[in-house]
């Protein structure tokens, strides 16, 4: 099952979320083969505000794992964050979906 993710920084995080990026992009590369996009959301001026990511798990359990040792969360980076279901029906161009 697929999940986007969109996740939102709190206030004033952009230093801290670049404090905290390598921790991020660390514990990212572990799930690979499970990422199907992942990136950071910007503001007006180009500078990371958020993120987004698919992210394909066999079920929510194992999605609230993830979550439970994804530093943005873990260091307050993220104040507002979504997990939903999605069904990803085009990938890379190729359709791989109902």
């Amino acid at each position: 099952m697929q999940f986007v993710i969109t996740a939102y920084d709190g206030p004033n995080m952009l230093e801290k979320r670049m404090e905290v990026r390598p921790r991020h992009l660390q514990n990212l590369s572990q799930l690979k083969g499970k990422i199907l996009c992942a990136g950071g959301i910007l503001d007006e001026e180009g500078k990371m505000k958020g993120s987004v990511m698919v992210i394909d798990f066999a079920t929510r359990e194992l999605l609230e794992e993830y979550l439970k040792s994804e530093p943005y969360i873990l260091e307050n980076v993220w104040a507002d964050v979504k997990a939903e279901p999605m069904n990803v029906v085009i990938l890379n161009g190729e359709k791989v979906g109902k």
